[in-house]
């Protein structure tokens, strides 16, 4: 639920203390320094323990589709650029009406548990993620939600996926980890399981195996010798070179930091800026920018305070964001300007960057306008006796940078009169009160490589449509989008949207995450995705 091709910065203060590989994605973000060495183990650190959300199909957590990448693979690829590219899928066929996809399978892949892959899986797979009992909504919403209709198995190596509209972002979603595949025998017998997750559960066609899972601890993952099925263009099209992937949950980014210059992992992941300075020479360190929705606040536009159009382009003009993004994070991640990143393929509008800007007079004129002209003895703006005030909630743990941004936030507003409580609310509270609309305001990043991410962020009834935004006009956008195959017609509805959000405040985007992979250089080979997530099929270790 909550998250963090093309641009890779290194934060100007890390450069001078760490030796930098910048990469593009889905080429080599590890390269050692010694002779490589074939079998051993790679140690990976990592922030989030994904325990009860370990089903691919319903788990909407980025550290889930990040460890069981190594286990599932995909029908195709994405490449950095947005290239779709083969992978379980050998070729594809679009009909002419644009609802029909039909795919040529390999016919040489089999799962870790000896069963076949084949165009049966794939039905199996699809219709589980359909299923209601699966409760998925990130992966359903992938498939096409509403406008999925079906998938049909034609021969053994032939399926045809079918939509009742035509669906545009479909072949770019098939690459994700989400629409992923189970062995058939594993859905057949451990449905129920399947978010716990584990050995002989987490079962894929992948380069490696779950063997081991410790909630809270680790897991291990070991090579899968008979893997010969990688993307087109990986570096590495056979099983992997490392025996074992070891990978330790360690929830602060301090502590995984220390445990990489220390010698305890050798490769670290999300590493927050604030802890860069730990590291020092001889390590490599890549820096992704995400593709999607960049960490932002949703405002509640069915809550009084931000019902108001007004007032909401106050709040959202009325701290100097530029200001806070910079001393929290020190030109490591860039200040955001629209609800889409930069990296999104083909849709950023790059003309919001010359429009957005902190204008204190501005808010506190339209808060005046808007009636909230009178102060109360702790400076805060009132109306007809109530206290200008919005109740932010927050998903706990919130990292220190996060925290830091949000008092900045804070402090900026109540210059001009706007009180922001920030109510940081353990797991089951905040869905408690998320699930009853009971807040103004929310954040999160959400990452996609497909600008039809903002479908679910802006449509009315969309599974993150955190502002509770209901817009006729909106989902007229949205549905256009989602239907033309036309890349600048996409590009222009995007941008028109991205452009209403900017004069509605809606959505108020804060900064652009990154995604920062740090390794040791005694390992190398390790490859990074579209979204800057590490991929360990042809990492190796060196002497």
């Amino acid at each position: 639920m909550f998250s963090r091709p093309g641009s890779f910065r290194i934060a100007g203060s890390l450069a001078l203390v760490v030796s930098a590989a910048l990469v593009l994605a889905g080429c080599s973000a590890s390269a050692g320094t010694g002779e490589k060495v074939e079998g051993g183990t790679i140690s990976f650190g990592v922030d989030v323990d994904p325990v009860g959300h370990l089903d691919v199909h319903s788990s909407q957590l980025d550290i889930n589709a990040i460890l069981q990448r190594p286990v599932f693979d995909s029908l195709v690829s994405q490449k950095a650029d947005g290239t779709i590219v083969p992978w379980l899928a050998k070729s594809w066929q679009v009909s002419d009406d644009q609802l029909q996809y039909t795919f040529t399978l390999r016919d040489d892949v089999t799962f870790s548990d000896g069963e076949k892959f084949d165009a049966a899986a794939v039905k199996a797979n699809f219709d589980h993620i359909v299923d209601p009992a699966t409760e998925s909504a990130q992966a359903s919403s992938l498939i096409g939600g509403a406008y999925y209709a079906g998938t049909e198995v034609i021969d053994p190596t032939t399926v045809r996926v079918s939509f009742s509209q035509p669906y545009a972002p479909f072949l770019a979603n098939a690459a994700s980890v989400q629409l992923g595949f189970y062995s058939p025998k594993v859905l057949a017998e451990h449905a129920s399981e399947l978010k716990a997750g584990g050995p002989g559960i987490s079962v894929g066609s992948g380069p490696f195996i779950l063997s081991k899972y410790t909630p809270g601890s680790e897991l291990v993952y070991t090579k899968n010798p008979n893997y010969n099925w990688a993307p087109e263009g990986a570096t590495n099209q056979g099983p992997a070179s490392i025996d074992e992937l070891d990978v330790k949950i360690l929830p602060e980014s301090s502590v995984r930091t220390s445990a990489l210059t220390s010698g305890q992992v050798d490769v670290i992941g999300d590493t927050a800026p604030s802890s860069l300075s730990q590291i020092g020479d001889g390590f490599t360190v890549t820096s992704t920018e995400s593709p999607g929705v960049p960490y932002s606040l949703y405002l509640n536009v069915t809550r009084p305070v931000f019902s108001d159009v007004a007032v909401r382009k106050a709040f959202a003009g009325g701290f100097d964001l530029d200001a806070a993004v910079k001393a929290v994070f020190n030109d490591s991640y860039q200040r955001a300007y629209s609800i889409l990143g930069p990296t999104t393929p083909d849709s950023y509008d790059a003309a919001l960057e010359k429009s957005a800007s902190f204008d204190v007079d501005a808010a506190n004129d339209a808060l005046d306008a808007a009636g909230w002209s009178e102060r109360d003895s702790d400076g805060y703006r009132t109306k007809n006796g109530e206290r200008l005030s919005a109740r932010w909630i927050s998903y706990t743990p919130v990292n220190e940078d996060n925290a830091n941004l949000a008092n900045l936030i804070q402090d900026g507003l109540k210059k001009i009169g706007f009180e922001v409580v920030h109510d940081q609310l353990e797991p089951g509270a905040y869905l408690d009160a998320y699930l009853a609309g009971d807040y103004d305001l929310t954040d999160w990043g959400f990452l996609s490589a497909d600008a039809d991410v903002l479908r679910s962020h802006l449509g009315t009834g969309g599974y993150q449509n955190a502002s509770h935004l209901s817009d006729p006009e909106i989902d007229a956008t949205l549905a256009s989008a989602v239907a033309t195959t036309d890349g600048s017609k996409r590009a222009e509805l995007y941008t028109k949207l991205q452009q209403w959000n900017a004069k509605n405040a809606v959505i108020v985007p804060l900064y652009v995450p990154e995604y920062i992979l740090a390794s040791s250089k005694k390992v190398g080979g390790i490859e990074v995705d579209i979204h800057g997530w590490p991929l360990f099929s042809g990492a190796y270790v060196t002497k």
